[in-house]
C-alpha cells in the first residue's frame, strides 16, 4: 500500500519524505486555505513546490463545479507538472469532466466518494483513482471502513484499474484498517503515519537494551 500524505505544508511534506515512505501528496481547496495559500498564481507555485519535494503524484483540486470550468482548470493544473493529477469531486458534471480528461491522457482523482455506486461510476469514466472518505463516514456514524472493502472487492471482480485512494483518515487504525481491505493507497496525516511505529514494548525493549549496555560498557 502507498502513502500519501493529506497536506499542502511543506515541512511536513519534507519530514515524510526523509523517513522514505512517502509515495505522493493529496491537496483540497481547504487545506490550501490552512497554510495561508491564496490566490490563483500562489496555488499553482505552491503545487509545483510540492512535486519538486516528492517523487509520486500530487492531487491537484479543481474549484469549478460546472463542466467547463473542470475541463478548464482540469487542463491548466494538468499542465503545470507532469506528477499534478486532477482531483474531481463526484458529482455529474465531474463524472463528465472526468470521461474527457481520462480521454486527453490526464489523470484524475474522483475525490467526495461515499458509496459503491459512485465509485463505479468513476472508474467506468476513467478515473485513476478514486477516494472514499472513511473518516467523514465514521463522523456520521456509518461504518467508512466497510466502503473501502466493498469498493475493492467489485473492482476486483471487474477488474478495474482503477486504484483505491481511502481518504479522510483520521488515525493510525484508519491505516492498519485500510491496509488490511487491500487499499492502493491511504492518505493520511504525517501523525497518523508516525503512529504506525509506537509500540509500549518497542520502547521498553529500547530502554533494557540502553540499561544492559551501560552495565557492560565500563
Amino acid at each position: 500500500m502507498k502513502f500519501f500524505l493529506d497536506t499542502a505544508n511543506l515541512n511536513q511534506i519534507k519530514e515524510a519524505n526523509s523517513l522514505g515512505i512517502l509515495d505522493g501528496v493529496t491537496t483540497n481547496p481547504s487545506i490550501m486555505a490552512k497554510e495561508g495559500i491564496k490566490g490563483e498564481d500562489k496555488i499553482n507555485q505552491h503545487y509545483i513546490d510540492i512535486c519538486e519535494i516528492v517523487d509520486g503524484d500530487v492531487s491537484a483540486e479543481v474549484i469549478a463545479t460546472d463542466y467547463d470550468g473542470m475541463i478548464n482548470e482540469g487542463e491548466h493544473l494538468a499542465k503545470l507538472h507532469p506528477q499534478i493529477v486532477v482531483k474531481v469531486p463526484c458529482t455529474e458534471n465531474g463524472i463528465k469532466a472526468i470521461k474527457y480528461l481520462a480521454g486527453k491522457g490526464i489523470r484524475t482523482n474522483c475525490t467526495l466518494i461515499f458509496t459503491v455506486g459512485q465509485a463505479l461510476l468513476a472508474a467506468k469514466a476513467g478515473a485513476a483513482y478514486v477516494s472514499p472518505f472513511i473518516g467523514r463516514l465514521d463522523d456520521i456514524s456509518s461504518d467508512g471502513n466497510v466502503l473501502i472493502n466493498q469498493i475493492i472487492k467489485i473492482f476486483g471482480y471487474y477488474q478495474f484499474e482503477t486504484s483505491v485512494l481511502a481518504a479522510s483518515i483520521r488515525h493510525t487504525m484508519h491505516i492498519i484498517q485500510c491496509l488490511d481491505a487491500g487499499a492502493d493507497v491511504a492518505t493520511c496525516p504525517l501523525s497518523a503515519i508516525k503512529g504506525l511505529l509506537n509500540h509500549p514494548l518497542t520502547d521498553k525493549g529500547l530502554e533494557v537494551f540502553l540499561a544492559d549496555y551501560e552495565k557492560v560498557s565500563f
